[in-house]
């Protein structure tokens, strides 16, 4: 089972993620910030890392930046989940190492289907 962890500050936001990811049969892990999903893509190794960018004390870009330059987190792929979508937020998350960006408002659908993306998995 492929695991993703989900990374926001806000409890209703995590809620979403991890209901739609569940229903598609994703292990999900949970974190409230910056510092808790450091310490859980260290030691669970995710497949994939959806991460907020405002977040308080680490933000999502330092929190990205981290997992790049990490060597046991360089290769998960990371995704932001952001309200920001200026092309100066996008730039500065290309910038600390990003994956993909996901904007908020989002669908349901949308973050599976990026998800998916990421992860390799065919579309039937």
């Amino acid at each position: 089972m492929r695991k993703i962890l989900i990374v926001d500050d806000e409890p209703y936001i995590l809620s979403i993620l991890d209901f739609s990811l569940d229903a598609e049969g994703y292990a999900v892990l949970q974190a409230a910030d910056g510092d808790a999903a450091l310490s859980l893509a260290a030691d669970q190794q995710p497949d994939l890392v959806i991460l907020d960018v405002m977040m308080p004390r680490l933000d999502g870009f330092e929190t990205c930046r981290r997992l790049k330059a990490d060597l046991r987190t360089k290769d998960i792929p990371v995704v932001l989940l952001t309200a920001r979508n200026s092309r100066e937020d996008r730039t500065r998350g290309r910038d600390c190492g990003a994956d993909g960006y996901i904007t908020k408002p989002f669908s349901p659908q949308r973050l599976v289907d990026t998800v998916q993306t990421f992860l390799g998995v065919r579309h039937g």
